[in-house]
């Protein structure tokens, strides 16, 4: 991956969580975990499997429940009340590990049924702009075609343009690449270096290090749902301060 210029962020957090925990029963996923995340910044999230870092981009958008502390997107508050919950969703967006593609509908039905639903589009205008993001992500001649008839690279794409197709102002991947085959990881941290570049804010779940020092303007180390420490690429992998940080490194380094 080569390095490019990178707009830079603002100035103002357009996400900010103050002292955020969540519990599942008796057992503290989160713990206490703050962090601002600025207009246009591109923020990796890395760790240990089970350390918080998918329920923590997850309760941005309030597909987990937070107990305790404050989240704020765009200067709203998301709490129980659903016209809040209903108002920052519209301008996030949110890739899973498992595309969750409708495997009935076509590539072309899957992009046009978020706008023609939510945003009464009509849809000649939700078709072409669906057509407008699958050229985004390379695959406009996959749209005829069911997600069972294409590779996993190409159901990421199709799940990313997905999301594009409701015009977010935030991204969320939680573990984009995971679910895929080693050749289709690289298809899909392009087209996620490319949104990137456009100035999208992102946060980012994933093992992918490479994406991390090539992107980020922010990397997170979490362990044991904490924010163990943050910091640019440079000064993250350059120069670790916390012993858990380096000996996590050192491993996935590795492989």
């Amino acid at each position: 991956m080569t390095q490019s210029a990178k707009p830079g962020p603002s100035a103002d957090p357009v996400i900010r969580m103050s002292h955020v925990s969540k519990w599942y029963g008796h057992f503290q996923v989160l713990h206490d975990v703050s962090l601002d995340v600025r207009k246009g910044e591109r923020v990796v999230v890395c760790g240990p499997s089970g350390s918080g870092k998918s329920t923590l981009i997850r309760c941005i958008n309030r597909l987990e429940v937070h107990q305790s502390g404050q989240i704020f997107v765009k200067g709203l508050e998301m709490t129980d009340n659903v016209k809040n919950i209903d108002t920052i969703r519209r301008h996030i967006g949110m890739v899973f590990q498992n595309f969750n593609l409708f495997p009935h509908l076509t590539v072309l039905e899957n992009l046009t049924l978020g706008p023609m639903l939510t945003r009464q589009m009509k849809k000649s205008a939700a078709e072409d702009l669906a057509m407008h993001f699958l050229r985004k992500v390379r695959i406009p001649e996959q749209s005829g075609k069911y997600p069972l008839q294409l590779s996993g690279g190409q159901q990421q794409r199709v799940a990313i343009a997905r999301s594009l197709c409701m015009e977010p102002e935030i991204m969320l991947f939680d573990e984009p690449t995971s679910a895929l085959d080693p050749e289709m990881i690289k298809e899909v941290l392009d087209t996620m270096i490319e949104l990137a570049e456009s100035g999208m804010t992102m946060i980012v779940v994933t093992h992918e290090m490479g994406f991390a020092r090539t992107v980020a303007d922010n990397v997170v180390f979490m362990a044991d749902g904490r924010k163990v420490e943050s910091g640019p690429p440079e000064e993250f992998f350059g120069n670790p301060r916390e012993e858990r940080t380096r000996a996590f490194l050192d491993q996935i380094l590795k492989h």
